[in-house]
């Protein structure tokens, strides 16, 4: 099972980092847009960690459509870590009247 696991993890890995900002994909032809925003915060962990390896690859695309493309991403970091700290703070705050 473990074995499975880390194939699969790795395959994912993998399959992100071929879409990830900054891996050239892009050009000023045709820029990230809105959609690619999204998708590029919600890998953006993910990038974080591959960027660590590979230079090439980046957090955010600098080549993209502006306005559009920062409020995508910043739609998916936020909803993707503000509902995580959400979740942890809704548990913490229902264990706390628990002990109470």
């Amino acid at each position: 099972m473990r074995k499975i696991f880390v194939i699969l993890l790795v395959l994912a890995v993998l399959v992100l980092s071929a879409c990830a900002p900054g891996s050239g994909k892009f050009t000023d032809a045709e820029p990230a847009n809105f959609l690619h925003g999204i998708w590029h915060g919600w890998i953006a962990p993910f990038t974080l960690i591959v960027s660590l390896f590979k230079r090439v690859i980046r957090i955010y695309e600098t080549v993209n459509t502006g306005w559009w493309y920062d409020f995508g991403y910043y739609i998916a970091v936020i909803a993707g870590f503000g509902s995580l700290s959400l979740l942890r703070g809704r548990k913490r705050r229902s264990s706390d009247r628990d002990n109470h």
